[in-house]
C-alpha cells in the first residue's frame, strides 16, 4: 500500500468505541509562495546553510581523520603491549563524542535530526569494563568509518561547491566589473580561448549579456547540486552516526510491549466493570429477590410467584449480558467459523446496513484475526453513532503477506484525529503487531478505513 492517508475520526467524534473524537478538518493550506522553487533556491535561507555545512565540513573532517589516523595507527603500534588497548578505546571514544557534534551541525544546517547511539553497555564497574564495552560497541566502529569516510567526500563536495558558487557569480557579475581587464589588465575581457596567433576575450555587449545569462543558469542550478551533495552527508551522518537498525527494532518492540500491556490492563479493567455493574449487579438482586420469594411461598403464593417470574426475567437479562461480554472478549462464532461467519454477525446486529465480503486462502492465525475482528467491529460501531452513513461495506482479503481490511460507508466524512480521537488508540494496537491503519475522509464523505495486518497463517 504506496499511498498513505491521515488518520482521523468523523465529524461529531469518531473513536473506537468512546465518545471523546472531536470535530477537525485539520490545519488550513498554507499560502503558496510566489516565485517557483527553482527562482527561490539562491535567496532561501536553507541554501546557505547548506552551503555553510559543506564550508565547515573540510576543516571538521580533517580534524575528525586526524585524530582517527592517529590514534589508531598508534594503538595498533603499541597493541603488542597492553598500552594499545586503552588507545584504541580512547580512539573509539574521541569518535563516538565528535559524532555527537557531528549530528548537532547536521541538525542545525541541514535540518537531519538523526537521535543517537545505543549507549555504551557497561556490565560492571572499572577502566577495563568501560574499554570492554568501547571496543565491543558497533556504534563505536561506525563513528571510527565515519571520520575516515566522510574526509574524502568533505574535500569533494568543498572542492565542487566552491568552485561552482564562485564561477556562477564571477559569470552572473560580469557586466559588473568586465571594464577591469581593458583598464587594469590590458586585455578586452575574459578569454574564452587563446594561443599564440589568435585570443577571443568576451567584450562586446552582447557576449557579456551571454555570459551574465550563462552565470544566472549556474546561479539557479548551483543550489540543487549542493543539495544533492548534502543529501549524501545526511546519509552519512543517519548511517553511521545513528542508531542501528537492530537497536531501532528493539525500541520500537519495546514501545510496542508497553502498548500491549496497557491495551490489556484497559481490557481488564473494561470486562471487570461491566462484571460489576451489570451481570453481577443483577444477580445480587436476583439473590435478593428469590430470597424474598422463599419467605412469602406459605403467607402470600401469588405474590411469592410473581416475584419468581420477575426473577427469571433478570435471569435471561442476566445471561445476555453475560453472552455479550463473552462475544466481546472473543466470540464463540469467531473460534468456531472463522471471520466470515463472524463479521456477518457482526454486520447484522449493525445499525447501518452493512454488506461483508471475506475473500481468504485460509485462516490466519488466531490472534491476527482476533485483532481484525475487533477493528471491524470497533469501526463499524463509529459507523452507526457519527457518520450518519446510509450503507456501509467490509471487504477483508489477503494480499501477499499482508491481511487487508477496509471498511467504507458513504457518511459526512472529516475525520481528522489530530483533533483527538480514540482512532490514535486503535492505532496503537495495529502498531503492535506490526500493522497500519490508513484513513481517508474528506469532508462531505465517502469515508474509507484501510486496516494492515501481517499475514502468519
Amino acid at each position: 500500500m504506496a499511498t498513505q492517508y491521515g488518520h482521523g475520526g468523523y465529524g461529531q467524534g469518531y473513536d473506537t468505541g468512546d465518545d471523546e473524537g472531536r470535530y477537525g478538518y485539520g490545519p488550513r493550506p498554507g499560502r503558496r509562495p510566489r516565485l517557483p522553487a527553482a527562482l527561490r533556491a539562491p535567496f532561501e535561507g536553507r541554501t546557505w546553510r547548506e552551503l555553510g555545512y559543506v564550508l565547515l565540513s573540510l576543516p571538521i573532517s580533517i580534524a575528525l581523520f586526524t585524530w582517527t589516523v592517529t590514534m589508531v595507527s598508534l594503538g595498533a603500534g603499541l597493541l603488542v603491549t597492553f598500552l594499545g588497548v586503552p588507545v584504541l578505546a580512547a580512539a573509539l571514544a574521541g569518535s563516538r563524542g565528535l559524532g555527537a557534534l557531528e549530528r548537532v551541525r547536521a541538525r542545525a544546517l541541514l535540518g537531519v535530526d538523526v537521535p543517537g547511539p545505543e549507549p555504551l553497555r557497561v556490565t560492571k564497574p572499572g577502566a577495563l569494563a568501560w574499554m570492554g564495552a568501547v571496543l565491543k560497541s558497533g556504534a563505536s566502529w561506525r563513528s571510527l568509518l565515519y571520520s575516515l569516510v566522510q574526509f574524502p567526500w568533505a574535500v569533494f563536495t568543498f572542492t565542487v561547491s566552491v568552485t561552482l558558487w564562485t564561477l556562477s557569480l564571477t559569470l552572473l557579475t560580469y557586466p559588473l566589473w568586465f571594464w577591469v581587464f581593458p583598464a587594469y589588465a590590458g586585455a578586452g575581457g575574459l578569454q574564452l580561448y587563446g594561443d599564440e596567433h589568435h585570443r577571443i576575450y568576451l567584450d562586446n555587449p552582447f557576449e557579456i549579456t551571454v555570459t551574465a545569462l550563462v552565470g544566472l543558469l549556474f546561479t539557479l542550478a548551483t543550489p540543487w547540486l549542493v543539495r544533492a551533495l548534502t543529501t549524501v552527508d545526511g546519509l552519512l551522518v543517519r548511517g553511521l552516526l545513528g542508531p542501528s537498525l537492530l537497536s531501532e527494532r528493539v525500541v520500537e518492540l519495546e514501545s510496542d510491549r508497553g502498548v500491549v500491556v496497557d491495551t490489556a490492563a484497559a481490557d481488564l479493567r473494561r470486562i471487570e466493570r461491566d462484571l460489576h455493574d451489570g451481570a453481577q449487579a443483577r444477580l445480587v438482586g436476583l439473590a435478593m429477590d428469590l430470597g424474598l420469594a422463599k419467605e412469602k411461598m406459605r403467607e402470600d403464593p401469588q405474590a411469592a410467584a410473581r416475584m419468581v417470574e420477575d426473577a427469571h426475567g433478570e435471569v435471561k437479562t442476566a445471561l445476555q449480558e453475560l453472552r455479550d461480554l463473552a462475544r466481546g472478549i472473543h466470540p464463540a462464532v469467531l473460534t468456531d467459523r472463522g471471520l466470515d461467519a463472524a463479521l456477518s454477525a457482526v454486520a447484522a446486529r449493525c445499525t447501518v446496513p452493512v454488506r461483508v465480503e471475506v475473500d481468504l486462502p485460509s485462516r490466519p492465525a488466531p490472534a491476527i484475526e482476533g485483532i481484525a475482528y475487533f477493528t471491524v467491529c470497533e469501526l463499524l460501531q463509529n459507523v452507526a453513532k457519527h457518520s450518519g452513513a446510509r450503507s456501509a461495506s467490509v471487504d477483508v482479503w489477503h494480499s501477499e503477506d499482508r491481511l487487508m481490511l477496509q471498511v467504507t460507508d458513504d457518511g459526512v466524512g472529516g475525520a481528522d484525529a489530530s483533533a483527538g480521537s480514540g482512532l490514535a488508540g486503535l492505532r496503537g494496537r495495529l502498531d503492535a503487531v506490526d500493522g497500519i491503519l490508513l484513513v481517508d475522509s474528506p469532508a462531505g464523505g465517502p469515508t474509507r478505513v484501510i486496516a494492515e495486518l501481517p499475514w502468519r497463517g
